[in-house]
């Protein structure tokens, strides 16, 4: 497994500056905004899509640097009820597919994305209980677009042999694996996770099952190491329903946290390990989105830790059960 990063917190500078720290720091990959949410200061997409010249540039910039791209990133919601913020969304995904392809890059991770709960709503509804039976015949319905959409998005990624890593999310249709595993037999194996355990950590999910659960389907594309810490005195008053604001961290139930913040490391080498018995061999690329520190000293703190978790090496002959 590689340790990598996403870079968007490093947008304030330029893409040779970001990855010249982060080879320093020993980080081996790097996941690159070119859309959506993640924005695209380091990889304009439009700039490098069918451009052999700018593609080069990028390749002799990574080899400098002694560094890979482990996935293209556009998280957005191509399933919005808004007919130009889902048209949008769509071509960022297509095109960052596109230009995947053109990289060399087999993943591209993203959101599900979210419909409305019905034809004629105008924003997007997060079903979260079957009843009234309304809430039920809602989510029936987005099931239905997103079969209708991602079937088709599937296709055009198998096309340019790309993988989709969808990220399970709250707010977005697939927010657990079970949802992850029901968009993926609705359409292609290119259809897999962007396994993000922050989300799953707050919502009660046990992480190294959820791993080996979409494991045993070899539905993990990539992987987010992002933490989360749920502090238990706000929770036991209100949930983990959370809607306080992330900056209001005294409040909240629960917050995004730098590796290490929100488990420790013993509970990192248990995910690392889970990782590699179901076959994961891809980046740990840390997304920092921790309020209480810097982007830079999260990163740091983030590949300290994971750097004593990473196996270096490939197992050996189990001679000792010969």
């Amino acid at each position: 497994m590689d340790i990598g990063v996403l870079t968007v917190p490093l947008g304030g500078q330029s893409l040779d500056e970001a990855l010249a720290y982060l080879s320093d720091l020993g980080v081996d990959a790097v996941e690159l905004g070119c859309g959506g949410f993640p924005g695209d200061d380091h990889l304009d997409r439009q700039a490098y899509l069918d451009n052999e010249e700018k593609q080069a540039e990028l390749e002799a910039l990574l080899d400098e640097h002694d560094l890979r791209v482990s996935a293209l990133a556009t998280h957005n919601n191509p399933l919005h009820p808004d007919d130009d913020r889902a048209a949008a969304a769509d071509t960022e995904l297509r095109e960052a597919i596109r230009l995947a392809d053109q990289l060399d890059v087999n993943t591209v991770t993203g959101f599900s994305g979210l419909p409305a709960g019905g034809p004629d709503d105008e924003v997007p509804n997060w079903i979260t209980a079957p009843w009234p039976t309304e809430h039920a015949d809602a989510h029936e319905y987005q099931w239905r677009v997103a079969d209708e959409y991602w079937s088709d998005l599937a296709a055009h990624a198998g096309a340019h042999d790309v993988d989709v890593a969808i990220e399970m999310h709250p707010n977005m249709l697939v927010y657990e694996p079970r949802g992850l595993l029901e968009l993926r037999r609705r359409t292609n194996d290119r259809i897999g996770a962007n396994f993000d355990p922050s989300h799953l950590y707050w919502q009660g999910i046990d992480v190294t099952e959820a791993i080996r659960l979409l494991g045993e389907h070899d539905a993990i594309h990539h992987f987010h190491a992002k933490d989360t810490k749920v502090y238990e005195s706000n929770a036991r008053e209100k949930g983990v329903l959370d809607t306080a604001p992330y900056t209001d961290e005294s409040d909240r139930s629960w917050l995004f946290r730098s590796i290490g913040y929100g488990h420790g490391e013993s509970h990192w080498k248990d995910v690392v390990s889970t990782l590699r018995m179901v076959g994961y061999d891809g980046a740990l690329s840390i997304e920092h989105e921790d309020s209480l520190t810097s982007a830079r000293e999260g990163l740091e703190k983030a590949v300290d830790v994971l750097d004593r978790a990473v196996f270096e090496t490939q197992p050996g002959d189990a001679y000792w059960a010969e």
